[in-house]
């Protein structure tokens, strides 16, 4: 074959493998963000139809992220922004697809779920099904922002998808908006989840600074042990801890279970929480750099460990329960992490994964329960395996795999835990057998309580679609416990990416008497031993719970709102009296920010003193002219004379501009200020007479004698210090003045002025026009509307 067509067809398979790399990484994310506005425009038409279409999409997403992982994977990466150096770097990694997985597919079951629960709820609110529509677009919003958080590689397009993933988190925990709970819940979540998402973009902006890149690849590889890797690092793991609900930022997590079934099943088990312990798995190459951070880690996971295990055993609130388990098995997760090491970052991938399956069909088997049982209280049920033999059955397999006990897939998470904490130590083992056990503790009594004992409340028929996705999730519950073989192999990609190199485990049952072996016989006792004791520590464990309710981060973070209201109701009384009060509470923070700055900035040599010249005298006595002017404005009570003053203000500046040889700028000031004053006079002279008699005649009353001209001060003295420093030191590098100067021919201008008031203002002005037309139409609207409802009722 001659070479240039050897050479044609290598270019030609280049680009063919080149654009099947691209789909492959791409087909999951775009089918998973198209689902939701799919969603919300078919239930625009049909209520029903969101369900079905948002079901078709995340399956199809689900079924896209499965091709993508078979092929290999790939990895894109385009400039997005490249002059701010930002990146559309996408990986279809091991990472990735683990996650992308558990939310397309426990995102599809929830979705066929919904379908009948979310019809029945609405029924019962008395709310019309219209609403639906809505329900699945934020859900879908979440699943979408998932899959993208999952395969994002660089830290700014990470903070976008983490962001989408707060906001739509927000609209689906408070979605019930007309009940008081649901608002506040929302509210919380987003305050929690939204404060410290600031903490990983400083973070992110720490290490950018330091390195020069947001491309995760490279600061992986460029970053060495050091205070501002610690610094930046611990700021990214704060958002990673706050939103997975670790201690102390876990009070939010039981909180949100005001939200539907549907939405914890999917957001407080597989998807929102996940997200905090993804961003732990994505960032671990960086993490383990640090000892300090994985020191911080492992605290963190077993203080949540430990306080979410024992506030579950005191809970009888079925989700409430719940809840609390979940703070404590992605304490495990996080523990994990912090112990670090090849069992540390495996074990965390399969305790996600094997998690997000089983903790999804506890939470749709308590809104089941709910839903044909009108209890939400353990304390209220019992006894309903006769009634609905399926459900109990599907729900024990998920608690067994909770539980870790054999032949389920749980069984391999807390062979990997137990291993990670042997390669630490005795200490550490001890610690992993009683969190085990406590686990045990809390499933147990959680679906016994449900299923065995006496019967006491009469169940209704249970619908099939509420059945179907418990079925099918505990049936995989089991699967795995069998035919570990899938399970195993992902989790040891996934942690592979974690931890940097290739990391290989070995999962099967041993029937020896090897210490993970020992250990987990041991947290099987423990867990029973506690639940035959119960009401010999109940009492100490019901105390401790209400020791963290009187005096734990709750209760700050609401004495802390209460106060952030308080202080604001105090500055809107300020801001709304009058203008001048309206005007301080802009300079006077100014004032404190700018001193701040100018406090903690070295000026030595920023400021010039240069000399005056003979000539200089003209310009002087209009400056002077310019400040008498600005006092005298302050003065006049009568709102004629104030609006003439006020101009003769920007006549004096018109004067300077002439002095300082730019006659064409004066022009334009002496254009503005004629034009402002004619606005004045034309205001003044449509409002009553009575009006403007009654405010001239009113007296200055309580402090702005006083405050007025303090105010006026301390903004004036500041405004001069800066403006002072900024002339006694131009700019080092070449002011934009310059460049547009230098361009200004390239407008077809003869001078920068007119360039800009041509092209820039013109455009400006173009878009306020249109702004104003959209308000005159919407206050239109408004008058008409009132007008018909006065004449309705």
């Amino acid at each position: 074959m001659p070479t240039d067509i050897g050479d044609s067809v290598s270019g030609m398979t280049s680009q063919a493998s080149t654009a099947a790399t691209m789909w492959t990484v791409l087909a999951p994310l775009l089918l998973a963000l198209l689902a939701a506005p799919a969603a919300a425009l078919a239930g625009s038409f049909r209520a029903g139809w969101a369900a079905g279409v948002g079901g078709v999409l995340a399956a199809a997403a689900f079924g896209a992220t499965v091709w993508g992982w078979s092929a290999g994977g790939g990895a894109i990466n385009v400039p997005w922004a490249p002059t701010l150096d930002l990146r559309l770097a996408l990986s279809l990694d091991g990472l990735a697809a683990l996650y992308a997985l558990l939310a397309t597919g426990i995102g599809f079951l929830v979705v066929i779920y919904s379908s009948r629960y979310m019809p029945l709820h609405l029924e019962h609110q008395h709310r019309p099904r219209s609403q639906e529509a809505s329900f699945y677009a934020f859900l879908l919003l979440f699943m979408g922002s998932m899959v993208g958080l999952a395969m994002a590689q660089d830290l700014i397009l990470f903070f976008v998808f983490w962001d989408l993933t707060a906001i739509a988190s927000y609209f689906l925990i408070g979605y019930d908006r007309h009940e008081a709970k649901s608002r506040r819940s929302a509210l919380m979540a987003l305050l929690v989840t939204g404060i410290t998402a600031v903490l990983f973009l400083i973070g992110a902006l720490l290490l950018y600074a330091r390195y020069d890149t947001f491309s995760l690849p490279a600061l992986i590889v460029q970053a060495r042990p050091d205070a501002t890797l610690t610094l930046g690092g611990g700021l990214i793991a704060a958002a990673g801890l706050a939103k997975s609900a670790q201690v102390p930022l876990h009070f939010w997590l039981p909180r949100a279970m005001a939200a539907p079934t549907p939405v914890s099943a999917y957001l407080h088990s597989a998807a929102m929480v996940a997200a905090g312990v993804l961003l732990l798995g994505r960032f671990f190459p960086l993490l383990q750099k640090s000892e300090l951070l994985l020191d911080g880690l492992f605290v963190v996971g077993t203080l949540s460990m430990v306080v979410g295990g024992i506030i579950a055993l005191t809970r009888d609130v079925l989700k409430q329960v719940l809840a609390y388990s979940t703070i404590s098995q992605y304490g495990y997760v996080v523990v994990l992490y912090g112990l670090g090491g090849k069992y540390g970052a495996v074990g965390a991938s399969f305790y996600v994964l094997a998690h997000g399956v089983a903790k999804s069909a506890l939470f749709l088997t308590a809104g089941a329960v709910t839903e044909v049982t009108a209890e939400t209280r353990l304390s209220r049920l019992g006894g309903l395996a006769r009634q609905m033999p399926v459900l109990a059955v599907a729900s024990a397999s998920a608690a067994a795999g909770i539980a870790a006990l054999p032949l389920t897939v749980g069984f391999f998470k807390d062979e990997l835990f137990f291993a990670a904490a042997l390669e630490r130590g005795w200490g550490y083992a001890a610690l992993a057998v009683a969190g085990a056990g406590l686990t045990i503790a809390y499933i147990g009594r959680f679906w016994s309580m449900i299923f065995l004992g006496r019967r006491r409340s009469e169940p209704r028929p249970l619908p099939a679609r509420l059945v179907a996705p418990v079925a099918l999730l505990g049936l995989l519950v089991v699967i795995g416990g069998i035919a570990v073989g899938p399970f195993e192999r992902l989790a040891e990609m996934a942690g592979s990416v974690s931890y940097g190199e290739a990391a290989e485990v070995s999962l099967a049952y041993h029937f020896d008497a090897r210490p993970e072996n020992l250990m987990a016989l041991g947290a099987y006792a423990l867990g029973a031993l506690l639940l035959f004791l119960r009401p010999a520590w109940i009492r100490a464990a019901e105390a401790f719970s209400r020791l963290g309710e009187r005096l734990g981060p709750e209760r700050w973070y609401s004495l802390t709102l209460d106060g952030l209201n308080r202080l604001s109701d105090i500055i809107h009384a300020m801001e709304v009296r009058d203008l001048r009060s309206r005007v301080a509470t802009i300079l006077v923070p100014c004032a404190v920010l700018v001193g701040a700055g100018l406090l903690a900035t070295p000026i030595e040599g920023a400021y010039a003193v240069g000399t005056v010249a003979l000539g200089d005298l003209p310009l002087i006595l209009v400056l002077a002219l310019v400040a008498i002017a600005a006092v005298a404005v302050t003065r006049p009570a009568n709102h004629l004379t104030l609006a003439l003053v006020l101009s003769g203000v920007g006549y004096s500046l018109a004067v300077v501009y002439a002095f300082l040889g730019g006659p064409n700028v004066a022009l334009v000031a002496v254009l503005i200020e004629t034009v402002l004053a004619l606005v004045f006079l034309g205001v003044l002279s449509l409002l009553p007479r009575e009006v403007l008699e009654h405010r001239e005649l009113e007296p200055e009353g309580g402090s702005r004698w006083w405050r007025d001209p303090l105010v006026g001060i301390i903004a004036g003295v500041f405004a001069f210090a800066v403006v002072w420093g900024v002339l006694s030191r131009p700019s080092p590098i070449e002011s934009v003045a310059l460049v547009q100067t230098r361009l200004t021919p390239d407008a077809h201008a003869k001078d920068v002025v007119t360039a800009i008031l041509a092209d820039f203002r013109g455009l400006d002005t173009f878009g306020e026009i249109t702004v104003l037309g959209i308000a005159l139409l919407g206050i239109a609207t408004l008058i008409q509307g009132g007008r018909v409802w006065q004449q309705r009722y």
